[in-house]
């Protein structure tokens, strides 16, 4: 399908097109952008693109521009991040006990090698020795013990607890060793330990700072927090001490750069023209409409690799009527044009999603679900008729005097253009009579609105490891208070719970392909993109790469003097 006429007839008339065309920041044939998807193994071809180098150069300062407004005292600190922008610092910041290899696998970091009991309940962790954080404190088996109680204690840990499993306790064994304790087996936990949500935090730092450690954070990484201007920027400088990369950083010893600084610049094009001035060495999730310009362009490389995460969804909230009847859901699906929308937006850049996970995590039903279902505004319309809901006269439906209205639950804006997108679902539902209004709301209002269940869908989409992410989503013991997802399905609760205690792999993907082909089953959410995170440095950057989860790593980044 191409992007003519027929393929946006839906978003209104001539003029709402050429609008909509002019917000995306200019017309399809100015930008010129072909058709691409990264695939896991080309993530990491810096080396071959940047042809002969050299030798890395110890110093330097470079700038990244990213959007990374949402500033508060939890920003960075890992254990209670849920804002994706932030998790690029933390990574520079922080260290994990494990690490996630590019062909999926576990590797060691701070953990040198561990043990797991026969029944899945006991792992004893041996720790690398000569390991400090930035404050001069010791990373040893009490530090390990004092992360982990932390990570324990749903108070202190507002995004990571259920990372963890059903944490029993942790024993100090000696000084870097450590038996971790749960009360039912829980298969995730080694990958888990290879996010950036379950960091190594220096206890010491916690202790002081208390909840405001997350604006003054402190860690055993490459770099170390210098300080941070709030919603301009955050300033690391290079840990000289540090000696203790995971295997898959290719070295050992201090990172190469001198400083490091992540600059807020919200604003897409302003990004690009930074990057452009020469402002800042490298920027991520550059728009589609200028990715063509930057790959043709010698003095730019792009990196780009799909994110670990589940694929970015609309979520009905089915605690309300009449989102808990599936026929409705499933009738608004149908007047949706998830192809035509994705290619407007996305210039060709992205694909559409047909399942919640992205197609490189472990057991998604990518494949399996593609062309499940089609778009079909006539079905959709004649699906509201049967149930009741009638077209009135100003073309919103109407059953009972109520209006079917939808009230989209936003408070992120337009990160990787996701307001676009749903302009687009707005309009495309008009035409089947359903209204949707988009209710935008400051970051820290969110729990409150949710927690009083004050919208009918909401979008998002969630970085993990792991398919157990799908538990987060879907297992009501397992949703953090801010949590969209209202869905109640016993099947998939089961499911969820019964894969996290299943050490067997293929018994595991079965139970989560599963979940996702009930997802698409009952419509509970409609997936709409997969993400392949984009970042673009100056070709004076070297060494800058996407690691296995998708994220910026500056660990090897070095700057051509």
């Amino acid at each position: 399908m191409s992007l003519d006429d027929d393929l946006i007839g839906d978003i209104g008339d001539e003029q709402d097109r050429r609008g909509f065309l002019a917000l995306l920041g200019g017309g399809v044939a100015a930008a010129g952008v072909g058709g691409w998807f990264l695939t896991r193994d080309k993530a990491r071809g810096a080396a071959s693109e940047e042809g002969d180098a050299g030798p890395p150069q110890r110093g330097g300062h470079l700038i990244f521009a990213f959007d990374g407004a949402a500033v508060s005292k939890f920003a960075l600190d890992p254990h209670n991040s849920g804002f994706a922008p932030h998790n690029r610092i933390i990574r520079a910041v922080f260290d994990n006990l494990t690490v996630l290899k590019d062909d999926g696998s576990i590797g060691p970091w701070l953990a040198e090698r561990w043990e797991v009991s026969d029944d899945g309940r006991s792992y004893v962790f041996h720790l690398r020795k000569g390991v400090t954080f930035h404050d001069g404190s010791a990373f040893d088996a009490a530090a390990l013990k004092a992360n982990f109680d932390r990570l324990g204690n749903p108070e202190n840990a507002l995004y990571s607890r259920t990372d963890i499993g059903s944490y029993a306790g942790s024993r100090v064994i000696d000084s870097h060793s450590l038996e971790y304790r749960l009360s039912e087996p829980f298969a995730p936990l080694l990958r888990n330990l290879t996010m950036t949500k379950l960091a190594i935090v220096s206890p010491a730092a916690v202790a002081k700072y208390g909840k405001t450690v997350g604006l003054n954070p402190v860690g055993t990484g490459p770099f170390r927090f210098d300080g941070l201007t709030p919603a301009t920027e955050v300033r690391l400088s290079r840990n000289a001490e540090y000696d203790w990369a995971p295997t898959t950083a290719g070295r050992s010893g201090p990172a190469w750069l001198d400083t490091l600084t992540f600059r807020n610049v919200p604003e897409e094009a302003t990004r690009v023209a930074v990057l452009e001035s020469g402002q800042a060495g490298g920027a991520d999730l550059v728009p589609p409409q200028n990715i063509s310009y930057f790959q043709g362009n010698p003095d730019f490389r792009v990196r780009r690799r799909e994110l670990l995460e589940t694929n970015y969804s609309l979520t009905f909230n089915t605690s309300k009527a009449p989102w808990n009847d599936e026929d409705v859901r499933r009738a608004v699906r149908q007047g949706i044009d998830v192809d035509g929308i994705v290619k407007i937006v996305y210039l060709g850049t992205f694909q559409r999603a047909w399942s919640s996970l992205c197609p490189s995590m472990f057991a998604s039903a990518e494949t399996e679900l593609r062309n499940s279902w089609r778009y079909d505004p006539v079905a959709a319309g004649r699906a509201l008729d049967a149930k009741g809901w009638r077209v009135g006269p100003d073309g919103v439906r109407v059953k009972d005097g109520r209006r079917l209205t939808i009230s989209f639950l936003d408070s992120q804006g337009n990160r990787e253009k996701r307001l676009d997108v749903v302009e687009l679902v707005r309009r495309q539902l008009a035409r089947i009579g359903v209204e949707l209004a988009v209710d935008s709301i400051p970051s820290g209002s969110l729990l409150s609105r949710v927690q009083s269940n004050q919208y009918d869908m909401i979008g998002g989409a969630s970085f993990h490891a792991d398919p157990d992410m799908l538990r987060h989503a879907y297992d009501p013991l397992s949703r953090t208070a801010a949590a969209g997802n209202k869905v109640q399905d016993d099947a998939i609760i089961a499911w969820v719970r019964a894969a996290a205690q299943e050490s067997d792999l293929a018994v595991r993907a079965d139970y989560y392909r599963k979940v996702q082909h009930r997802i698409v089953d009952r419509a509970y959410a409609i997936p709409i993109y997969i993400l392949p995170y984009n970042l673009v440095v100056a070709s004076h950057v070297h060494g800058v790469v996407l690691d296995a989860h998708g994220f910026p790593d500056f660990y090897n980044g070095w700057i051509k003097a």
